[in-house]
């Protein structure tokens, strides 16, 4: 994986990346503006370093999120991790989950693990960019400088659901034209970078 490629070229790659412009949260805006999730995680502050169990230099878990009430008229959420610093042409997909119940409020520690074709209660975690389900942890190249790691929550009115173990471009196809309101949380991670300290705050919301 990318922690493997030696420093030097981390380095030379550093201003080779996907940009913040090709999240899914800014193509799904469609010209207008929808109404903010309130979403945040107990284990990082938005914008600050996640911490490296959530990652490839420690246990790789996917970390805790919590959200706020989503909006009259949703009929389910749906949570999509990008990468949008990868030295990719497109931003590098964490992790997708489709079909969370409007009011499940939160996903623990942990949670994003690979559920083969979905849950019972009609949730169904996809596909990363490595073509597996479940969490892929952000394992940034070392020399590459940071890396922001996009939590985007989708409230979604109801419509066709996709194929089993969705990716990111059958997501963001049955989300089109469905996005009652978005919530936006950024974690960041380098390596080599020692971890920021303090309390953590609340998340800051952006719309889609």
């Amino acid at each position: 994986m990318l922690e493997h490629l030696p420093h030097w070229l981390g380095r030379a790659m550093r201003g080779l990346r996907a940009g913040a412009d090709k999240l899914a949260i800014v193509q799904l805006r469609m010209g207008g503006e929808a109404p903010s999730l309130d979403l945040m995680s107990p284990a990082f502050a938005d914008g600050a370093r996640l911490p490296p169990r959530f990652t490839a230099d420690g246990e790789g878990v996917s970390p805790p999120l919590v959200w706020g009430a989503a909006p009259e008229g949703t009929a389910s959420l749906a949570l999509l991790v990008e990468d949008a610093d990868a030295p990719t042409p497109q931003p590098l997909v964490h992790a997708v989950i489709w079909g969370l119940a409007p009011d499940t409020g939160r996903l623990a520690e942990g949670a994003i693990v690979k559920d083969g074709e979905g849950a019972a209660d009609g949730r169904d975690v996809g596909r990363n960019s490595y073509f597996a389900e479940g969490w892929l942890p952000p394992d940034p190249p070392t020399g590459h400088g940071d890396h922001r790691y996009a939590f985007q929550l989708f409230a979604l009115s109801a419509g066709d659901d996709p194929d089993a173990n969705p990716g990111r471009s059958e997501l963001i196809e049955a989300m089109t034209g469905r996005v009652l309101a978005a919530g936006l949380l950024i974690g960041t991670y380098a390596r080599g970078k020692p971890a920021d300290i303090g309390p953590v705050g609340a998340a800051r919301t952006s719309s889609a």
